[in-house]
């Protein structure tokens, strides 16, 4: 293989490869990235960790055709740190080595032979769906966070996509709290379809949809995988065959109890408040009276703090108590000048929406014992 490639064009591929390698390995040729080049204008780059993989492709001058591994980590270093100028990559036959080329610079890097590298699955190209790129990565930034990182449960180690005819939610949840974003689309006659999308695969299909100009994405699952079409890049991802929580039944249906809150000053008064909650816990509590939410901390190592806000409520005195860090996972992922709080009372789980938005976001979380 012989081929010349513009640095720009290679790093922003080599970019989204960075997140599919694992770098604790135990099989060496996972660490490398499959480079192909044909006899066109671009080469077909390719990474997997046997459960989530990506395709993408480069333009590039070729000179001579042939397949090749690199290592994806050490290749994107080199290429980051070289000027904007074109590279030249050349494997060296005899030596089982590539030799890496630009301007004054020089490197030879092993090489694993190719014919090691997995196979990865191409799409049934049965049926393709069109997904909105812009609402469906607001719907992953909107409850990604929420997935559970304990491996012991694996059925959430994931998020839940619910795909009907004219809507689509995404649902994640770790048990003390669960994030459900819906948002409509083109009405389609297709059967309603549930699937576990892994964490992991979120992550990575979350940077593919941040970049780029069209607003449609390709999307299909077939027996055991995913497939996503991003802007000719295509995430290939196993999906998680398990079991989903019945998650309707988490949300409450009887909070009578509603508080609007300026999203920034309630964000800014428990960043303030949790300072003094126990590390371990974080835990806050807010205190309800007509027309004033308190917010408060107490830690018996530390000490204790606590804040006024003024709201509109009449409903009676409540004390409840909140995970900190859940509460502003909820505040960042929201772009509302306001948020509403429904509860019922102490012991039973709140719920959150940003203001005017009930039926695109729901946040339920669970209630702290201290």
């Amino acid at each position: 293989m012989d081929l010349s490639v513009r640095k720009s064009d290679l790093l922003r591929e080599l970019y989204f490869f960075q997140g599919i390698i694992e770098r604790k390995n135990t099989i060496p040729i996972l660490a490398n990235l499959l480079v192909e080049a044909g006899t066109g204008d671009t080469i077909k780059l390719l990474a997997t960790d046997l459960e989530l993989g990506l395709r993408s492709e480069c333009k590039a001058s070729i000179k001579k055709p042939g397949v090749l591994t690199l290592p994806a980590k050490k290749l994107f270093e080199i290429v980051r740190e070289l000027p904007e100028t074109d590279i030249r990559i050349k494997k060296d036959e005899d030596k089982n080595q590539v030799v890496i080329t630009a301007d004054q610079f020089k490197s030879k890097i092993q090489t694993l032979p190719s014919n090691d590298f997995p196979a990865v699955l191409e799409p049934p190209g049965k049926t393709q769906i069109l997904l909105s790129r812009d609402l469906l990565r607001l719907m992953i930034s909107r409850t990604q966070f929420a997935i559970t990182g304990e491996d012991t449960r694996y059925f959430l180690n994931g998020a839940l996509f619910v795909l009907k005819k004219d809507s689509m939610d995404l649902i994640a949840t770790d048990g003390h709290r669960l994030a459900l974003a819906t948002t409509p689309r083109e009405p389609e006659e297709i059967e309603e379809a549930r699937t576990i999308f892994p964490k992991k695969t979120l992550i990575e299909l979350s940077k593919l949809l941040a970049v780029g100009e069209s607003k449609d994405i390709l999307y299909e699952c077939g027996e055991a995988h995913l497939f996503f079409k991003v802007d000719g890049r295509q995430l290939i991802s196993r999906m998680i065959d398990a079991q989903f929580p019945a998650f309707e039944r988490v949300i409450p249906k009887g909070n009578d109890k509603k508080i609007e809150f300026d999203r920034d000053r309630l964000t800014s008064a428990i960043k303030r408040v949790r300072l003094l909650s126990s590390e371990r816990s974080q835990a806050v509590k807010m205190r309800l009276s007509d027309g004033m939410v308190e917010v408060r901390s107490e830690s018996a190592e530390v000490g204790e703090a606590a804040e006024e806000l003024a709201v509109n409520y009449g409903d009676g005195e409540v004390e409840i108590c909140f995970n900190a860090q859940y509460v502003l996972d909820f505040l960042a992922a929201v772009d509302t000048d306001s948020v509403v709080l429904e509860l019922k009372d102490e012991m039973s789980q709140a719920v959150m929406h940003p203001a005017g938005q009930e039926a695109s976001y729901t946040y339920v979380i669970m209630p702290m014992r201290v």
